[in-house]
């Protein structure tokens, strides 16, 4: 099997560091807090980073200001992004006057060498920089940080290894994020991740069958899957497996659950996944499918390897396998070149599809992408109009879909107690990733059930429990 994986002795050098910590806090009430930035990966990653801190004996809070650790995990995807991890990370030098406590920053803006470069210089109140590939060595970082009483950064470029062993504590007991894959092979040319992140690499089937059979046993009831581009798993692995088994490996094991997955690259979807989704019962009927651009020319300029006339047959294809799969996806507006042309090919894509659900984006130019060297005539102005007229377009399919589950009765996981609304005091979904508002008691937090639906709107559903 060919995984690039942390050896054992590796993983237990840090359990030694993560040891040598408690050791040091033993007899105090410390406190921590893990901000995080970005896609699900991100916060898989901080519930790394959370595991381990519990086990250093950090007590977990939710607001920085109470908090002795500090830890913000940054995103890269977009300048936004980057705009509020500083800005934020700013605001921290009053944190640290108050209470002195440790500050680090870690995550895909901080793998960039420049970013790294500007905390460093600007931000002498941020004690610790690690990148995603220092990761699984933040035990061994934090111990010298805090025994040196020096500032610490590690951003060394890597293609990544795999590190299995690392404590993790997740938030939420009924819902998890299982990482199947690391890494990006693809290099979309708008897309700063394969530079961050490193190579495709693939975890060990066994090990994340192992995982998530632990995760239902303690009561989990809806797994996401986690990689860059899941149709690609496997591509490393000597052994024959792709993610159509792994799921059919993880459908088998025991448990009322459901299992979800994100995200999919259209170049690598293929018939046989939505045959495997069809056939397994724990499988949602729910794909979250990146188009990006509905114009062949862009497509073509941000290297996605799929045309829009692929990209309809997959859509068809599933939806003759599962009549009621819903199809959400991402789409950037503003690509460098994009005319009225195009993004008039993105709006009949988005009609013909009819999207259950859809994530807008304006086009955020990244340093060392090929993209961000492409000519870019189209105001900003203009950009934003593009985004409004499609974001309306969504908002009215989305309406017209939900308003036509009125009355009917839909299976729903209760996820949460929220704030009261229209009567409302729990969260649940649908297997089709629907947000269902209900009314209930707490108990019923984990638990599949059913529920009618007696009003919507753009934003979800309202219903009552069946």
């Amino acid at each position: 099997m060919n995984i690039k994986q942390l050896p054992d002795e590796m993983i237990h050098r840090q359990q030694e560091f993560i040891s040598a910590v408690a050791e040091m806090n033993m007899g105090k009430t410390l406190t921590a807090f893990v901000d995080t930035y970005g896609c699900q990966q991100n916060e898989a990653d901080s519930e790394i980073i959370r595991g381990i801190l519990c086990e250093m004996g950090y007590i977990q809070v939710d607001d920085e200001s109470d908090a002795d650790v500090i830890v913000i995990n940054s995103c890269a995807v977009r300048e936004h992004a980057e705009q509020r991890v500083l800005g934020n990370v700013g605001q921290l030098i009053h944190v640290k006057r108050k209470r002195n406590c440790f500050i680090a920053v870690c995550g895909c803006m901080v793998q960039q060498p420049q970013m790294a470069e500007k905390i460093k210089k600007s931000y002498r109140h941020v004690d610790m920089v690690f990148g995603v590939h220092a990761l699984p060595r933040f035990p061994e970082l934090f111990y010298r940080a805090l025994t040196t009483q020096k500032r610490v950064f590690d951003i060394e470029a890597s293609d990544g290894v795999i590190a299995e062993g690392l404590p993790v504590l997740r938030k939420d007991k009924t819902k998890a994020w299982v990482s199947i894959m690391y890494g990006c092979n693809n290099f979309c040319t708008y897309c700063i991740v394969p530079y961050v992140r490193g190579r495709e690499r693939s975890r060990a089937p066994g090990m994340i069958v192992e995982e998530i059979t632990r995760l239902v046993e303690e009561g989990c009831r809806d797994v996401t899957l986690l990689g860059q581009n899941v149709n690609s798993y496997g591509n490393d692995l000597s052994e024959d497996i792709d993610f159509s088994g792994l799921l059919e490996l993880i459908n088998d094991i025991p448990g009322d659950f459901r299992i979800r997955f994100m995200t999919s690259h259209p170049k690598d979807a293929t018939p046989r996944l939505f045959d495997t989704m069809a056939k397994c019962e724990k499988v949602a009927n729910h794909i979250h499918l990146p188009f990006q651009s509905g114009s062949d020319r862009i497509l073509g300029l941000m290297n996605r390897r799929y045309d829009s006339t692929k990209y309809r047959e997959l859509v068809r294809y599933a939806r003759s396998k599962m009549p009621d799969i819903s199809v959400t996806s991402d789409v950037i507006v503003g690509f460098p070149g994009e005319t009225d042309e195009d993004f008039d090919g993105t709006m009949k894509l988005v009609e013909d599809i009819g999207f259950d659900g859809l994530f807008v984006f304006i086009y955020s130019k990244r340093s060392g992408t090929p993209a961000a060297e492409m000519e870019d005539p189209t105001p900003r102005s203009e950009k934003v109009k593009r985004f409004q007229k499609l974001f309306d377009l969504q908002d009215e399919i989305t309406a017209r879909k939900s308003a036509g589950l009125l009355g009917t009765e839909v299976d729903v996981l209760v996820e949460a107690v929220q704030e009261e609304q229209n009567g409302c005091n729990l969260l649940a979904r649908t297997e089709s990733n629907r947000p269902v508002y209900v009314k209930g008691d707490s108990s019923l937090v984990g638990t599949f059930t059913k529920a009618r639906i007696t009003d919507s709107s753009k934003w979800g559903m309202y219903g009552e429990l069946v």
